[in-house]
This record gives structure tokens, sequence and C-alpha cells, in this order.
């Protein structure tokens, strides 16, 4: 039987369960097995019931399950919460001498967690550890693997540190094996060999920064974007960018397209509140041509609303954002596959194009961690979109924003030699000197609204999987893939006509193509995390077509496959499946 199993470790937040959870995700991936490790965490420093949810396969995994096999508890609260969720054959780890736990005998599985702790660690705070080590006592699984993935992710904080966590650990998996032998679940052993990555959406959107050639980079801290600042902060010596936390997101957008106008690529990375006080700004980069990269990494709300929860309601926001008309573009990546290339082309297309591009993520995308193979950085290619100094001498006039057949005018940048280069936030002729012609501003308004057909061009359709010609068509953007993906194959092998349409680049929006499917299939349902339907609302207006249903969700926890099976299920009758 091949290897698919899920863990899940429960708590209140300062308990630790982040870190260790990391590590015992980096301790299934080093062995060659695929994962999707995915956490739940509150709006607080200390209490609340957060979790972090580890799926382990042999095959490639796409996302997280609603079934848990192990269960560790550090708090009775998560025993309440996700018993539900326990298989027929799962197990519950809890510390038995501070947690009274009724039930079944053969799930509840009794660890001195706190007394192993101080025992063989001194502290009760490595509870956690020797947790770990029992759950994977209870899989048989290879201990040295542990200890060696503790050392690295504990070695900053010191020797000592590193050898009671790892003592306690050792403590736990012993424990497991000495007194809960016969609960062992199935021995593990090691997947395949080959070398993956252990990656969050966070962190590949930060790394698709840096191969992109980011040099400056500027935000005010706001879940569940601030882990890409604090990534690429400390990779600025070593890379030679510039992470500047700025006073607030206003300072922060104005700050990039200074940077931008200046020459060198520029980013910012917020949430949807923040976006919001990004907007004028975002209308300053549209009339200025000035490129910028903007991630908007979406959170439940209206207002604060849940800020450490996933949603897409920011995708019709984010479109027509901003006073007046100009063209930009809108990406939002499946997996951390995705994030990475996706911040590189958003580079390219933001210079080539003098536009704004933004990136959708969310919270699911930005704190869950894939594995994957390394990103082959030989495949960066880098398109500037800047006149060379060559080139620049050569033009004797030279106009920032001349009108031009395209609507893409000269880019040249305020240092090259022998220019002067001008732009104006107000509407301006083409060498950029404000203007209240009515005609050049009719001209100019028309030139920058040119480059939505090149834009266009650009655009990947939505990825269609397995084939266009079925009966049944699931559609979703941007971190729903991975439910969807599983929901789907899970549906092939009972034997439905059914495929998935899925985008990764929304706008410009790829109307045609999306026509040509929507027009084979007899049935169209469009999965998303909002209130609303709003790509499906997008889809209508942009093509005509009106989607069958919709299965939305908006609690700010992110889609399992389970759950959409469960909604098509529902509307079985109604939509006649």
């Amino acid at each position: 039987m091949s290897v698919d199993f899920t863990l899940k470790i429960g708590g209140e937040a300062g308990q630790g369960m982040q870190t260790i959870g990391y590590a015992l995700s980096k301790t299934f991936a080093r062995s060659g097995f695929h994962l999707f490790a995915n956490q739940d965490y509150m709006s607080r420093i200390r209490g609340g019931h957060n979790f972090f949810q580890i799926r382990v396969k042999e095959e490639p995994v796409y996302a997280s399950s609603e079934e848990v096999d192990i269960l560790i508890a550090l708090d009775k609260a998560t025993v309440e919460m996700h018993r539900p969720e326990l298989k027929e054959k799962g197990v519950i780890i809890f510390d038995g001498e501070h947690i009274d736990i009724s039930g079944e005998p053969s799930h509840l599985l009794s660890v001195p967690l706190e007394r192993l702790a101080r025992e063989e660690g001194g502290n009760k705070l490595f509870s956690n550890s020797v947790a770990v080590g029992g759950a994977l006592g209870i899989l048989a699984y290879q201990f040295d693997i542990l200890a060696q993935v503790l050392k690295e992710v504990f070695v900053k904080r010191g020797e000592e540190i590193v050898e009671n966590n790892i003592k306690a650990a050792r403590a736990g998996y012993d424990f497991m094996q000495k007194n809960y032998k016969d609960f062992c679940l199935s021995p593990l052993r090691s997947g395949r060999s080959d070398k993956k990555m252990l990656i969050s959406g966070n962190e590949a959107l930060s790394l698709g920064a840096m191969a992109a050639g980011c040099k400056f980079m500027s935000a005010y801290p706001m879940t569940p974007s601030t882990g890409i600042i604090t990534y690429l902060a400390g990779k600025a010596k070593q890379c030679g960018l510039v992470a500047e936390q700025a006073e607030d997101e206003i300072a922060a957008i104005n700050m990039a397209i200074g940077a931008s106008f200046a020459g060198v690529r520029a980013m910012v990375a917020t949430s949807g509140g923040g976006f919001s006080l990004m907007v004028e700004a975002l209308g300053l980069a549209g009339m200025t041509e000035t490129p910028l990269v903007i991630i908007e990494a979406q959170r439940s709300g209206p207002s604060t609303g849940l800020p450490t929860r996933t949603a897409q309601g920011d995708l019709e926001f984010v479109l027509h954002a901003s006073q007046g008309e100009f063209p930009r573009a809108i990406f939002a990546p499946a997996t951390v596959e995705d994030a990475f290339w996706s911040v590189v082309k958003a580079f390219n297309v933001a210079e080539k194009y003098q536009v704004p591009v933004i990136i959708m993520s969310d919270q699911h995308l930005a704190d869950s961690y894939l594995t994957c193979k390394k990103f082959d950085v030989s495949k960066v290619k880098i398109e500037r979109g800047i006149i060379s100094d060559a080139e620049l001498a050569k033009i004797k006039d030279y106009k920032r924003h001349r009108f031009t057949q395209s609507g893409i005018s000269p880019r040249a940048l305020p240092s090259q030699e022998g220019r002067i280069v001008i732009t104006d936030s107000d509407e301006h002729d083409e060498e950029g000197h404000l203007s209240e012609d009515l005609e050049i501003a009719n001209k100019m308004a028309q030139k920058r609204l040119k480059k939505r057909q090149g834009l266009a061009s650009e655009i990947e359709p939505p990825k269609v999987y397995p084939h266009e010609n079925t009966e049944i068509v699931l559609i979703g953007w941007g971190s729903t893939y991975g439910a969807l993906r599983e929901a789907l194959d899970v549906l092939i092998n009972k034997g439905m006509d059914v495929s998935l349409m899925h985008f990764q680049e929304i706008w410009p929006f790829p109307a045609q193509f999306v026509s040509s499917i929507l027009s084979k299939a007899k049935k169209s349902f469009c999965v998303e995390n909002n209130a609303t339907g709003q790509l499906a609302h997008i889809i209508r207006a942009e093509t005509g077509k009106e989607v069958t249903a919709k299965i939305l969700k908006f609690d700010g926890r992110p889609f399992s496959w389970q759950y959409i099976i469960r909604e098509l299920k529902k509307g079985g009758k109604r939509w006649s499946l």
C-alpha cells in the first residue's frame, strides 16, 4: 500500500508548533517523500488554538486532507476540536498526566510529554519535541534523520538547545517504541532519494524576486505577506538588495515607484488593507508609466477581518483599483512553483509594458509548505525594456512619453548621459511636462490603453486538466488548485467525465479561450474562497457565459478536496451530476 497519511499538531500559540512542525516536515522531505504542510494560527502571540498539519505521500501531493492519522495534542482543546477528523485506526498522542481524556483506548496514546521533557531536556518547553519523537516512534521511522534536522533548525540557539531537543525527541521515540509497539500504524520506510526543496509560498515569491533581479523591496508588515520582506531582509547583504520597512503602506509604494523610476527593479508586498492605502499611488504608477510589481496576499475582510486566515475576496477590487483608467496585469499563482515563476514574469511584463503587475497570493499559499524540485534558474530570462546608451544617443529628440503605435514609449533612466527624463503625476505631454491640453490628454489616455493588446498576448490561458472535451468543468484560480486537482482525480477514478480549468494569469482576461472551453461543457462549477463568486462574475462579464453553479467558501479556511466533492454531491439532483 502506498504511503498517504496526515499528522496534525495542535495547541496554543507559544507552544512552538510552527518550529517543530517545520522540523518534522523537513524530516519527511529529506527522506524522499512528497508533502504538503499547512498551518492555521490565530492573531495573537499567546493563547488561542493553532495547528500545523502535514500530509505525507510517496507520490506528489497537492493539498491537505480532512482525515488525520496521528493527532499530537499539546492541550485538551486540540482533542475536542480535531477528534472527529481521526481515521478509524488513527491515534491521539497526548500527555495523560496533564490532560484528562476519555474514549476508545485504541485511539489514545498517553505519553508523559512534560515529565520526559524535564527529565531529558531540562525544561517543559521541550514537550513538543518529545511529542514529535513519539510520532516517529509510532511510525517506526528512522530517528537519525530527525536528529540531523533538529540540529539544523536549532543551531543558531546554541549547542545546548540542540542537544536538549534531540534528547527530548529521543525520549518520546523510545517511550512509544517500548510502550505502544503494538499500536504502530505501519513501519514507515524512506521514500525516493531524489532531493527536493521544502518551501513556502512566501519563500518562493521571495526567491523569484531575487532571481528576477529585484534590488528594492519596501513594505509595511502585514500578515500574511510579512514573510516576504523578512526573507528578503535576511538576504539583502548577500544579494545586494534593499529591503525597506516603511512607516506605512503609502510610503512603501511611493518608495518603490521612486526606485523603479530611478532604474532598479522594485516591488512591494502587502495584504488587502495595505493595498487599499496604496491605491492612489497605484494610479501614480499608471500615469507615469512606471513599472511596478505588487504582491497582494489576501486574507479575510473587510476591515481587519480574520488577519491570519485565507480568502480570495480581493480579485475585483484589485482589478478596478485606483482612479482613472490604465492597463495592468494580474497573476494568481497556484503552487509554490507558480509563485516563483510568476514573479520572474511579472518583472519582465511590468518593465516591457511600463505598467503595474499585481500578483495575488493568499494566506493559504503564503504559509503552506510544499516539496518541489529545485528551480532551474538557468531558465530565468531578464527583459528590462530600457533603451541602451547607444540607442539613446541615436534619438535626437528624446521624449519619455512619446506617442507610439504600441503605446510603449522609449524608457530611459534619469542617470543616462545626455538626456533629461521627465514625467508628471498630472496629465502630461510627450516630454513629460504637465499639460491640460484636452487633445493631448485624449491622445495620452489612448496611448496608455493601447498597451492592453500587447499585454493580452503575454497572458497564458488557464490550464486545463486532463483535457478540454468533458461534460463537466470545475473552474478555479490561485491557491484553490491543490484541492481542485485532488478532487478531480477522485471524480475521474469514479468514472465522471470532468476536467479542471484553472487560472494562474487572470488579466487581461483570456476571454476567447475560456469561452471555447465553456461552450463544450454541459455544466460548469466555479470554486472560490469568497462569498460572491468574483471570478464567475468576471467570466460572465467578459464572455457572456454564466457558470452552472458556484462552490464558495468564505470562513477563512482553505478548500479540501473532500469539501468540494461534498458540495458537488449536495447539489447533485439540482445539477444532475
